[in-house]
C-alpha cells in the first residue's frame, strides 16, 4: 500500500505558502526583502510537492496499476501517467511544471522565478487533482 502522507502534506505546504504569498502584495508592513523570501519559499515549497508528487506518481504506476520499465525520471513518468488517463488530457501542462521544477534548480534569476510563481496555481490545482485520483481522497 502506498503511504500518501508526504504528498498531502506537500500539498497542504504549498497551498498555505501560495495564500501567503498572495497576501503579501497587500501588507504594509512588509519589506521588499520580506516579500522577496516569501516568493523564495513558495517556489521551495512548489519544489517539494512536485519532488515527491512525481516520485509517489511513479509508485503508483507500478504498485498500483502495473506498470513496468518507467525510466526515473519525471517527463516519462508524466507521460505514462497520461497514457494511462490519470492527467485529465492535461499532459502539456504537466510537462511545463517539469521544465519549471528544473529551470529552479539551475536559474535562480528573477525571471525564472515570476514564470515559476505564475504557474503554481494551476500546479496546485493539478496536483491536488492528482492527488484525489491517485487515493480516491476528496481534498480538504
Amino acid at each position: 500500500m502506498i503511504d500518501y502522507t508526504k504528498v498531502k502534506s506537500a500539498l497542504k505546504h504549498l497551498e498555505a505558502q501560495l495564500e501567503n504569498y498572495r497576501s503579501s502584495k497587500d501588507r504594509p508592513e512588509l519589506t521588499e526583502i520580506d516579500r522577496e523570501a516569501i516568493a523564495e519559499s513558495t517556489i521551495q515549497r512548489f519544489e517539494t510537492a512536485y519532488d515527491v508528487l512525481w516520485k509517489t506518481l511513479k509508485r503508483f504506476l507500478t504498485d498500483e496499476l502495473g506498470v513496468v520499465d518507467i525510466r526515473n525520471s519525471p517527463k516519462p513518468i508524466i507521460r505514462e501517467a497520461h497514457s494511462n488517463d490519470l492527467l485529465k488530457g492535461r499532459v502539456n501542462e504537466w510537462l511545463e511544471y517539469a521544465d519549471a521544477r528544473t529551470s529552479t534548480a539551475h536559474d535562480h534569476s528573477y525571471p525564472k522565478a515570476e514564470q515559476t510563481l505564475a504557474i503554481i496555481p494551476n500546479f496546485l490545482d493539478d496536483a491536488i487533482g492528482l492527488y484525489q485520483t491517485m487515493t480516491g481522497e476528496t481534498w480538504e
